[in-house]
């Protein structure tokens, strides 16, 4: 077998003319029966490294991958390359019995070479008892990081892969991955039992990719920039990734509003839905897909030109594998990510209640996000590092801080104060604790060690407290100073740091990009504008005299928080009046006109430059309770009975109705109304709401004095509200 002329093969089956990187030595090292382990980044190949010697060698391949969409993909290429239907299948969750029993058919035939099983498939009974027949050439273990608990998609049920192997019976292994540091790679070749097999790294880089990291104020301003960015880039495809389903589909229709084709993508959705999403994507009928990472590994789309974070990741392992779909046709692609401090404390918070351990890696993992997302040195510089590889280039010309460079300051003695005490704690602790003993700050942790009577306990304390982060940070880069691989996270010395306490000398440094300062100064200003109190009056003055003209309240109208929204926001149309909070498209018709015709004039006469937020479009966010109550309101059930469905307190649903209403929508609840109360008790509160100065419910309970409970007056006054203000 390993005489073949491999790169016929590949041209028979394949069509390419040539192998990339290590490809044709990964093939012929699994020719020879030989175990392996082979780290190559999203668009190096991987896939090829074991389809194409599925079917050079007798038997059939197992890949055990967890991507269901990468399974059939894969499966019909393979097919689509053959003159015989079977020579791939899947077996997953997702086949019928029939299926099922027509792979089984051509697996024990001959005829499959290439079979993908989940993890959970491969380790059931039946399925190790049904293998056991089967000639087996060889196992490949895709996305192999999902093993170890430092990979970034941890998968438990990997684990138990080695045991299941060894049922089935011995075979050559192959593990595959596109992300892993030496810590997940030790982890993998332990776990699969394939210690000394041969292992193949590719280079990290991906010279045409760009990095970029943007501070993450407000939801409207990330919303603008993504739009904005989006269209300069009409026509090109992009994957947006965010952390959350519910993220995933208000972003998804705020770019749908804003006319850019695009579609949600999570595991929610129906399997039927996001197929068709997927087969949109790569027929370029929709241009963007928002997305949970459930999407992307198993789409083979090489023109990709832009993947945005929404959110920032968990792990740089996961920032780099979806990233890496950008650009795998080595074109242009455009990596950007919206980073606040905010968002780490969400995903910390997210791990209360995990193991003990568990959480650890996760800190620890959370610490390299952070430690990316804030430093100002060249961005590919720090992921090359982590992945373990050096980049020798001072500039990439490919990432926002070289872009951008920072000035940099002399660190010469920073450093040295930081070499010391990592040599003083005995090379023993993780950077948080030696930032903290730097500082002089006497933890319970630090007192517990006895190190704050250690002399160099304080060194750093007259230092700006800033400095310290960035000077660990550029001196584990420049190999003074390296963590632990296996007690993650613990700092030591090297020879280079021993030589520099000895000899010490100039050290430059650039300062982190402080985001907390972005933050607070963005609380501070409530947002992105100011409200314009001179516009604010002469708002108030026109809705008092449209009030009196049609002989209703001024509330009615607009209501208070609407207007001054208006003062920040500056809307001169329908179509914008219905950005601004409680202003759904029956009020903005209604009202609207005179409104935006005095906006109009105030900005000309002023000469104001309106936000560019207010040329993006939003949309209504409603939950999908509040879509449930809104549809259960159509169809006129009793709102008695709709509480209960919806496992809510009649004064919850209540509270519901009222910010469905506030919001701009109309309700009709008249069905309910009529069935429980006469008509005199309707109308006598709702004509007080018609001569009232105030919606306040407060003060309509103590005008009623006893006589209607709040429960009365709350129901009346959605009716009020729904009739007169939407």
């Amino acid at each position: 077998m390993t005489q073949v002329n491999l790169t016929e093969k590949l041209k028979h089956y394949f069509g390419f003319d040539k192998f990339k990187g290590a490809q044709e030595a990964i093939i012929r090292n699994l020719l020879e029966g030989n175990d392996a382990f082979v780290l190559m980044p999203t668009g190096g190949g991987k896939s090829l490294c074991y389809q194409l010697p599925s079917l050079l060698m007798e038997g059939t391949a197992i890949v055990v991958s967890p991507l269901i969409a990468l399974m059939k993909n894969q499966v019909d290429v393979i097919n689509g390359m053959s003159e015989d239907d079977g020579v791939a299948h899947y077996l997953n969750s997702t086949l019928k019995k029939s299926e099922i029993d027509q792979t089984k058919k051509d697996i024990l035939s001959g005829k499959t070479k290439l079979l993908y099983v989940a993890p959970e498939s491969l380790n059931k009974e039946e399925s190790i008892e049904f293998f056991q027949s089967v000639n087996i050439s060889f196992y490949a273990i895709d996305e192999a990081h999902c093993i170890s608990e430092w990979g970034h998609d941890f998968r438990p049920e990997y684990r138990k892969m080695r045991q299941a192997i060894e049922q089935i019976g011995k075979a050559p292994i192959i593990a595959l991955t596109a992300t892993a540091t030496d810590k997940v790679r030790t982890d993998i070749v332990k776990s699969l039992g394939i210690d000394g097999c041969s292992e193949f790294k590719s280079s990290f880089n991906r010279p045409n990719l760009y990095y970029e990291v943007r501070p993450k104020k407000s939801e409207d301003d990330t919303n603008r920039q993504i739009i904005k960015f989006i269209k300069q880039n009409a026509g090109k495809s992009g994957i947006i990734y965010c952390l959350s389903r519910k993220k995933v589909e208000e972003l998804a229709a705020v770019l749908m509003a804003n006319d850019i084709k695009a579609s949600p993508y999570h595991a929610g959705l129906d399997s039927e839905t996001r197929s068709k999403t997927q087969d949109d994507f790569l027929m370029e009928e929709i241009d963007v897909i928002v997305a949970t990472i459930a999407f992307g590994m198993g789409i083979d789309k090489p023109d990709v030109r832009f993947v945005i974070h929404y959110d920032i990741p968990k792990s740089l392992e996961g920032y780099y594998q979806e990233t890496g779909r950008a650009g795998r046709d080595g074109e242009e692609g455009v990596c950007i990510v919206f980073y606040s401090r905010n968002d780490l404390k969400k995903l910390e918070k997210f791990m209360e209640g995990k193991p003990v351990a568990e959480q650890d890696i996760g800190r620890q993992l959370l610490q390299e996000t952070e430690a990316y997302a804030e430093s100002s040195v060249c961005r590919r510089k720090l992921l090359l590092h982590y992945f373990g590889e050096e980049y020798q280039k001072c500039n990439c010309e490919m990432c926002d801080n070289c872009l951008h460079p920072k000035t940099k300051i002399e660190g010469e003695q920073a450093l040295l104060i930081v070499l010391k005490a990592v040599k003083a704690l005995k090379e023993n602790f993780r950077q948080e604790y030696v930032v903290n003993f730097i500082k002089g700050r006497g933890t319970d942790d630090i007192k517990d060690h006895k190190h704050d009577l250690l002399e160099e306990f304080g060194l750093g304390e007259d230092e700006n407290p800033k400095i310290w982060n960035p000077v660990i940070r550029q001196a584990l880069l420049e190999g003074l100073l390296k963590k632990d691989v296996e007690n993650y996270g613990l700092i030591k010395l090297t020879a280079a740091g021993k030589r520099f306490i000895k000899n010490p000398s100039s050290f430059m440094i650039v300062m982190d990009t402080d985001f907390k300062a972005d933050e607070e100064e963005e609380e501070m200003s409530g947002g992105t504008s100011v409200l314009d109190p001179e516009l604010f009056a002469m708002l108030k003055d026109l809705r008092k005299k449209m009030a009196h003209k049609q002989e209703i309240p001024p509330y009615v109208i607009f209501q208070d928080p609407s207007l001054e929204q208006m003062a920040v926001m500056y809307p001169i149309n329908e179509q914008e009046l219905q950005n601004i909070q409680g202003v759904g498209a029956g009020k903005a018709k209604r009202y609207g006109a005179e409104f935006c015709k005095l906006i109009k004039q105030y900005c000309e006469e002023k000469g104001i430059e309106r936000p560019e937020e207010l040329r993006v479009r939003t949309v209504a966010k409603k939950s999908m309770q509040k879509v449930k109550i809104i549809q259960g309101i159509d169809r006129k059930l009793p709102l008695d009975d709709l509480a209960i469905a919806e496992g809510l307190e009649f004064d919850d649903l209540l509270s519901k109705i009222e910010e469905i209403v506030n919001s701009g929508t109309k309700l009709n609840i008249d069905y309910f109304l009529e069935d429980i109360y006469d008509e005199d008790k309707i109308n006598e509160i709702y004509d007080y709401f018609m001569d009232s100065e105030t919606d306040d419910l407060d003060t309509a309970v103590d005008f009623f004095d006893g006589d209607y409970s709040e429960e009365d007056i709350r129901l009346v006054r959605v009716k009020f509200l729904s009739e007169m203000a939407n």
